[in-house]
């Protein structure tokens, strides 16, 4: 059995300017998000960790190697593992879209097909690519591994495991800096075990 424990990234300072923040948003993390990331890293130091894998992105990859470092491990990264790619509405900010990125997102085109932002893309190729990755990652692994990602990877991932329409994120809610956990078994059967939990960051956030 493999357990999959995601990692959204620490805080950036786009979060907290409510910009949209795709695959083509290299932002760093922010004050805030690096105590996340350090705050994520004891949080997780006493499982028995065999692997973590990143996005490229520094605010994924920076949180990565806090948890990593911990464990003697090297970061594992992945371009697969990448936030939605947001097209032209990169870097816009949510109010003058005047629609949550997953309210937009979740709207059909004239073939009943979920949309994709302008140049970039819809989240059942978002879904495809994360859930493959991860398939791919759990047959090389017995242990927990890590998987330090963004919020529609994350979010179509949890879809997945709880076999919801990818039309349900817009009911989720995900934190930075917060662990969710699935197991998979044998027969590759997935079990949600926690979701958006961010108990460590409790009495830290700034």
């Amino acid at each position: 059995m493999t357990k999959v424990i995601l990692v959204r990234h620490g805080e950036t300072e786009w979060n907290k300017l409510k910009r949209i923040q795709g695959s083509g948003s290299n932002i760093p993390l922010s004050e805030t998000g690096k105590l996340q990331a350090r705050q994520l890293a004891q949080r997780l130091k006493d499982e028995k960790i065999e692997a973590v894998y990143s996005s490229p992105l520094q605010r994924a990859l920076l949180t990565a190697q806090e948890i990593a470092q911990i464990h003697h491990l090297e970061v594992k990264k992945l371009d697969s593992l990448l936030e939605i790619n947001a097209g032209t509405l990169e870097g816009a900010l949510i109010a003058d879209l005047k629609l949550r990125l997953d309210e937009f997102v979740c709207r059909y085109d004239a073939n009943r097909e979920l949309i994709r932002p302008p140049g970039g893309e819809s989240l059942p190729e978002v879904q495809k690519r994360a859930w493959d990755t991860l398939q791919n990652i759990a047959c090389q692994h017995e242990g927990t591994v890590v998987i330090v990602s963004h919020y529609f990877v994350i979010l179509s991932v949890i879809c997945r495991v709880l076999n919801l329409p990818l039309q349900e994120i817009t009911r989720l809610r995900l934190s930075t800096g917060t662990v969710s956990r699935f197991t998979l078994d044998g027969a590759g059967i997935p079990r949600l075990e926690l979701f958006n939990d961010g108990c460590h960051l409790e009495n830290h956030l700034i």
